[in-house]
C-alpha cells in the first residue's frame, strides 16, 4: 500500500529533469557510505548527461515507473529484457530506487510489485548494499553466485534472481 498522497505513474519526457535529479540523489544516499566518495561524485558530476540519459530511456523504453508525492518524484523502477549473456531468467530489473526519506513507507514494494508482479527476474546489486539485498531477499530473490565489477564506482555487484 502506498502512503497517502503518493501515486505511481509512467514517466514522460516532461519528467526527465526531475527524474534525473531524483536518480542522482538516490545514488548519493545509497552509495555514499559504500564507495569511494570521489569516484561517486565523478560519476554523478554531469547532471545534464543524466537528464539526457533519462530522456533517451523514456523515449526508447522500456517504460520507467515513477513514484510521485505531490509534485516531487520520490522513486522509480524499470525492468525489461535481459541485457546479459546467459541470464538466469528472461527479465531483468534494471533499477529500483526510492529517496531515503521515503524508505520503509511501502513505495519500493509498490514499485517492485507493479513493474514485475510475481514474474521471475534477476538484478545486480552492490555487494555491500545490505539494505537492498534484504529487500530483494524478502521478495524471493537469492544470490546466484555471479559477481561483476562495476568499474565507475570500483565496487563489486552480485546477481540475485527469483
Amino acid at each position: 500500500m502506498l502512503p497517502p498522497g503518493v501515486e505511481l505513474r509512467p514517466a514522460t519526457v516532461r519528467d526527465c529533469a526531475a527524474g534525473a535529479a531524483m536518480h542522482l540523489a538516490c545514488w548519493r544516499e545509497a552509495y555514499a557510505p559504500l564507495v569511494d566518495p570521489a569516484l561517486l561524485e565523478a560519476h554523478l558530476a554531469d547532471a545534464d548527461r543524466w537528464t539526457a540519459a533519462w530522456r533517451n530511456r523514456i523515449v526508447l523504453g522500456p517504460p520507467r515507473l515513477l513514484a510521485v508525492a505531490g509534485d516531487e518524484v520520490v522513486g522509480f523502477a524499470s525492468a525489461g529484457p535481459a541485457r546479459h549473456a546467459d541470464p538466469p531468467v528472461e527479465t531483468e530489473l534494471y533499477a529500483l530506487y526510492v529517496r531515503a526519506a521515503w524508505h520503509g513507507t511501502g513505495i519500493g514494494q509498490a514499485l517492485l510489485d507493479r513493474i514485475l508482479a510475481d514474474r521471475p527476474a534477476y538484478l545486480w546489486v552492490l555487494e555491500d548494499n545490505r539494505r537492498a539485498q534484504a529487500f530483494y531477499t524478502r521478495n524471493g530473490f537469492a544470490p546466484t553466485g555471479r559477481r561483476q565489477k562495476y568499474r565507475p564506482l570500483d565496487a563489486w555487484e552480485l546477481m540475485m534472481a527469483r
